[in-house]
This record gives structure tokens, C-alpha cells and sequence, in this order.
């Protein structure tokens, strides 16, 4: 379904191609325009009830998309270590886990697929770190441990959303 909250958010794909761009400048521009648009999605989604399925699940795929391209050039390029990639992904892997959990169980069938609290803030942090990065801005090695934290912390909320949904 292709509305204007889907539209904004399939423009991540080509805003992580132009990261591709060594351009200190122009990749800020990307990963600014980037997180205006996962956030002019969501809302224009809610205020105007383009709310669907298909949409709860492209915007956080064009996030990871966004993401891992952007990763993927900043690593290529020696400005990021690989065990700082694996922290910045590991709300992935907990998100994995938990997909599995649901897998093995059969309980994706009826699960309701929303955004949790602690996913949005590993996102924006994501693109925080992205922004550091670019504009060289040193910061702590012990910052990227926070991903872990927030992969954890969003694994425990989804699983307690997956508990209120069964028990209603």
C-alpha cells in the first residue's frame, strides 16, 4: 500500500545510496534528512490513519536498510571498528531472538507488529552516532555499549507487550 507515510519511507533507500558519496557535507545531509523522514512517517501515519501493517513493518526495514548501509561504508572506510558495528546492531539480535521465540511458539500469528519505546531510542541513537561519526566528533568507546543495553531493554518491552496482548 503506497501512501505518503510509505512513500517518505521507502526515501531512506536512496538517501543510504548517497551516503555512498565521500562527502562530509552531503552525508550529514543524508542521515539529517534520514531521521526526518522516520519521523514525518510515523506521525503523517498516526494523524492521518495510514496506519497499516505493511507500513509498521517498512519503516523499520527502511531504518535497517538506512543503517546498515551507512555501516557498511563507514566500516569499509576504517571510521568505525567492527565490534562498534556489532554493539550498534545488537537490538537486532535481540530482535532476532525474540522473532524466533515467536516462531517457535506459534504466537506471530496474533502478534499486533508496533514500534516499542526502546527500539526508537537505539534508532535515534544510531543516527546520532552516525552524525558523530562523519563530523569525526570523538566520543567514549564505552558509549556503544548502550546499544547492547537498549537491544536488552527492547527485547524485555517487546516481550511484555507479547504478554499483555496474550492475556487480553
Amino acid at each position: 500500500m503506497l501512501n505518503p507515510p510509505n512513500s517518505i519511507s521507502f526515501l531512506r533507500a536512496p538517501l543510504a545510496l548517497l551516503f555512498i558519496i565521500e562527502s562530509t557535507t552531503l552525508r550529514t545531509v543524508v542521515i539529517i534528512l534520514a531521521m526526518l523522514s522516520d519521523c514525518v512517517d510515523g506521525y503523517l501515519a498516526r494523524r492521518y490513519h495510514f496506519t497499516s501493517r505493511f507500513g509498521a513493518i517498512l519503516d523499520p526495514l527502511m531504518d535497517k536498510f538506512f543503517v546498515y548501509v551507512v555501516l557498511a561504508v563507514l566500516l569499509y572506510e576504517y571510521h568505525i571498528l567492527p565490534w562498534q558495528v556489532a554493539t550498534m546492531l545488537s537490538r537486532d539480535f535481540f530482535l532476532f531472538l525474540f522473532l524466533s521465540y515467536l516462531g517457535i511458539t506459534g504466537a506471530w500469528r496474533n502478534l499486533e507488529v508496533k514500534s516499542v519505546l526502546w527500539g526508537k531510542i537505539a534508532t535515534a541513537g544510531q543516527f546520532c552516532v552516525l552524525i558523530a561519526l562523519v563530523l569525526k566528533i570523538s566520543f567514549p568507546p564505552q558509549l556503544y555499549f548502550l546499544f547492547v543495553l537498549f537491544g536488552c531493554l527492547a527485547f524485555v518491552e517487546l516481550l511484555q507487550f507479547k504478554k499483555r496482548a496474550s492475556s487480553n
